[in-house]
């Protein structure tokens, strides 16, 4: 059976907030310094699985130069544009049709555009193994991250030791992001993973899901397929895709489907959630800095810090994130970097697009 892949890349990134932008965000960005961008980096570690003609991008409409940019040798119609976010279920629906239309059936991995894998190898053969198990039946496989500490960032699946299918287990329940006692606990039964968001099974099987539990919004992407490759096909995307209620793929089908399974993965994943991860993507200096630019640090330790050509001299200071970009000026205390949200809050209600 034909492999393909569905990457989504439709997000703004908004908590990597100043160097990440409405017109160029997070995943088009170089983040670990070798000039490569997180889209680019997720092509890249599927190919030994997937030719690049049976690669999909789901982005926005906004995005598709800089796909094409920065992706030059895939396809231009493989790159599916959203009139507007509709979260991932619509999205995840629009790329199995488009899968659909070419293939009829074939295995479609879900992948979002902008996390990174460092033990690349481990990554292909855990995605090798979700395929086969993907492909018996109508099996939903997802892929787990086995956790390592108490994170409430993330969503969490509950899975069955005692059901299982090669590397895969039985999925008994997702849940939602915990409080911090409650992920300990999760983390004390070794019967929890970290939702990942990355999927594998065949088009056959997410889309009668999609009509089982989503059933007008299947009826949508049924008439956007009839439409893809006719003169009608942008009208009556805009039409149906913005019609659609905003839903996640876990609420809307996940946590109702039957046949799921998950393979707990160890290939060293980290989402890049905010400007907290860098210190786990780069390499610090004696004083656990990470730095980036033109940079002087004098008793100073646990910052991170980033700029260009300008020196930033940062003296006595700790815990804080610093970023300069040509027109703004992050300075953050590591332990508010899930408030940067809140400056574009308040940017877009001072209507100051520019910054945003």
């Amino acid at each position: 059976m034909k492999t393909t892949a569905l990457i989504m890349a439709g997000g703004r990134g908004e908590r990597f907030w100043p160097r990440s932008r409405k017109s160029l965000p997070k995943q088009f960005l170089s983040l670990t310094g070798d000039g490569r961008t997180m889209i680019q980096l997720t092509v890249e570690r599927i190919l030994p699985l997937v030719a690049m003609e049976d690669i999909f991008i789901a982005t926005n409409k906004d995005y598709k130069e800089l796909v094409k940019k920065q992706l030059p040798n895939l396809p231009e119609e493989n790159i599916l544009c959203e009139p507007v976010g509709r979260n991932t279920a619509p999205c995840i629906g629009l790329g199995a049709m488009h899968i659909a239309k070419k293939y009829e059936d074939a295995l479609m991995m879900v992948l979002p555009s902008d996390h990174l894998i460092k033990y690349n190898s481990m990554f292909v053969s855990t995605l090798k193994e979700a395929c086969r198990i993907a492909e018996e039946n109508t099996n939903l496989v997802t892929i787990g991250i086995t956790p390592d500490y108490p994170e409430t960032g993330y969503g969490y699946i509950k899975f069955n030791p005692g059901v299982s299918k090669g590397q895969a287990f039985a999925v008994d329940r997702f849940v939602e992001k915990p409080t911090r006692e409650v992920a300990k606990e999760y983390l004390e039964t070794e019967e929890y993973l970290w939702n990942s968001g990355m999927f594998v099974w065949k088009t056959s099987s997410i889309l009668k899901n999609i009509e089982l539990f989503m059933k007008d919004i299947y009826e949508g992407l049924v008439r956007i397929k009839e439409s893809i490759g006719t003169a009608d096909q942008e009208a009556v995307l805009e039409k149906e895709f913005t019609a659609f209620r905003s839903e996640s793929v876990d609420y809307g089908i996940m946590e109702k489907a039957e046949d799921i399974y998950t393979i707990p993965g160890t290939f060293g994943w980290d989402d890049v959630g905010s400007w907290l991860a860098v210190d786990r993507i780069r390499k610090s200096n004696e004083m656990g800095n990470v730095v980036s630019g033109n940079i002087i640090t004098v008793n100073s330790k646990n910052c991170i810090i980033e700029g260009s050509k300008k020196l930033i001299a940062a003296v006595g200071l700790e815990d804080l994130i610093i970023v300069d970009t040509e027109d703004a000026t992050l300075i953050c205390e590591k332990q508010s970097a899930g408030d940067i949200k809140k400056v574009l809050e308040n940017l877009k209600i001072c209507n100051r697009d520019e910054y945003i």
